[in-house]
């Protein structure tokens, strides 16, 4: 394990992260708000911290998939830690178990609050909570891969430990240049919907807040009913930006080189909008009988259905009262989830293809025992390794999630809250139904329940075994195995001297 390239990586990121504490301090210094000093406050320790961390550098540069997964989930945990404390700090989240809740929600993108009354908030305490699932959308580790110069070539490690999907690869030679592009793509799409949401006449305090957390997929509103109060121009704008972050990242790279007919012809991308489409006609048939006409059912339906699929987890309307035929639906898109390389939680639409294809090669064979079917997806055979990859990031899934809802289970509540609970958590999508419904809020969970449903968040954000790992005792073994053998090997060249 080399333990001197995550405590470099992991001090980069703070001193990065310092710089990210002082955008909230510049909005409580345009709004002269007070509760600025406690995001300077925490920029400045994260700052000496950081540049404690870093002055010495590593030797080796080199680390391997199992320091990305621990890079990741402790970089993940660090930055949830400190970012949590202004919250705590201000007073405006007393309880420091719901500061770290509603920052943990905030980074996984999953948009699952605690609070009932966001409104309430500072302007610089709102913006820092709908900008962490702008850092947290595309990823910590990514970003800092497109600024800070990290030499060797296993960064691709810290990428794929980081990015959402079954697989993760290089858009151009170099991962630098690579995390770059994606930033870029996500900066200008971001800046895109800000402007059509200032056409829109929307606050542009609260245009900026909303297009953070449609760009991260996570949700948080700036208002107490999400976007219900908002005209349906701007419903309609992240309703189609919603569908646009949960995209495959790689489909924008083909359209910006004018390879259209990679762009069109990706099969993950026409399968995530045939499901868009599907589930917006059957919840909009659903409905209609309920809304003031057509186009407030379409308007109702799509938003909903772009929410949940995307695992965003706006709402217009609480969704909780729908039929349960409507409610179903969401619930089924909670799992599929966006797209891999997106922006997006949940299971992914890729593994969802290459599950259904596994199952038809399964069926085939035993009514053609000799017959050799191979699995293929973007045009591509998918290796055996991928689809055992797969199964095993499926299988896993279910495992945390049947535990999950057995610890939440013991606080004694119905069963529906319960299963969404989980479901909303683990897939990053925030709102599930009855009491977490789009007009609840997780508040009335204990502390142990909060602290399952925290884990969920972030292991469904890191693809579930970079959180794992910590678990693993090889791991820390390795760790002061290596720790006891750098002391004794100083000891010796001191006695030798």
């Amino acid at each position: 394990m080399n333990s001197s390239i995550i405590r470099y990586i992991l001090g980069q990121v703070l001193k990065v992260f310092a710089i990210l504490l002082l955008l909230p301090c510049i909005v409580a210094i345009v709004y002269r708000e007070k509760e600025g000093l406690a995001f300077l406050g925490i920029a400045l320790l994260c700052a000496i911290i950081g540049i404690l961390m870093t002055i010495k550098k590593p030797k080796d540069n080199v680390f391997y998939l199992k320091e990305g997964c621990v890079t990741t989930a402790l970089c993940w945990l660090i930055i949830s830690f400190f970012g949590s404390l202004p919250f705590f700090i201000t007073g405006e989240i007393p309880s420091l178990t719901d500061a770290l809740f509603e920052t943990i929600s905030g980074f996984t993108t999953t948009g699952a609050s605690i609070l009932s009354d966001p409104e309430a908030l500072s302007n610089c305490s709102m913006f820092w909570r709908c900008f962490t699932h702008w850092i947290g959308g595309m990823g910590v580790l990514v970003f800092i891969l497109a600024i800070v110069p990290l030499s060797g070539g296993s960064n691709m490690n810290l990428m794929r430990a980081e990015s959402p999907g079954p697989s993760v690869g290089k858009l151009v030679p170099k991962i630098k240049h690579t995390a770059r592009l994606l930033y870029g793509i996500y900066i200008f799409l971001t800046l895109l919907q800000f402007v059509l949401l200032l056409i829109g006449k929307m606050p542009a305090l609260d245009a900026l807040n909303t297009s953070f957390a449609t760009a991260g997929t996570g949700g948080f509103g700036v208002k107490n009913d999400s976007l219900a109060s908002f005209s349906p121009y701007i419903q309609w704008v992240t309703t189609i930006f919603m569908i646009l972050f949960g995209v495959n990242f790689n489909a924008y790279y083909y359209l910006l080189f004018r390879d259209f007919k990679k762009a069109f012809s990706m099969e993950e991308v026409r399968y995530y909008i045939i499901i868009i489409f599907a589930s917006t006609a059957i919840i909009f048939i659903n409905i209609l009988d309920s809304c003031s006409g057509i186009f407030d059912a379409l308007t109702h339906s799509s938003f909903q259905v772009a929410s949940i699929m995307t695992t965003t987890g706006f709402a217009t309307t609480d969704f909780n009262t729908w039929s349960t035929t409507a409610k179903l639906v969401l619930v089924m898109l909670m799992f599929i989830g966006a797209c891999a390389g997106s922006t997006g939680g949940g299971i992914k639409v890729s593994r969802i293809i290459v599950l259904i294809k596994t199952i038809s090669k399964e069926l085939n064979s035993y009514i053609h025992p000799k017959s050799i079917k191979q699995i293929k997806f973007e045009g591509k055979t998918v290796e055996p390794e991928t689809v055992h990859a797969i199964n095993v990031y499926f299988t896993t899934f279910m495992i945390i999630f049947v535990g999950s809802i057995f610890f939440v289970s013991l606080e004694g509540k119905d069963l529906i809250t319960n299963f969404t609970a989980v479901a909303a958590t683990i897939n990053n999508i925030g709102p599930g139904l009855e009491l977490v419904g789009p007009s609840q809020n997780f508040s009335h969970f204990n502390p142990l329940t909060k602290f399952v449903l925290m884990f969920d968040m972030l292991a469904g954000r890191l693809e579930l075994f970079p959180m794992l790992i910590l678990f693993h005792p090889t791991i820390w073994k390795d760790l002061f195995v290596q720790k006891a053998t750098v002391r004794r090997l100083k000891k010796n060249s001191k006695s030798k001297q």
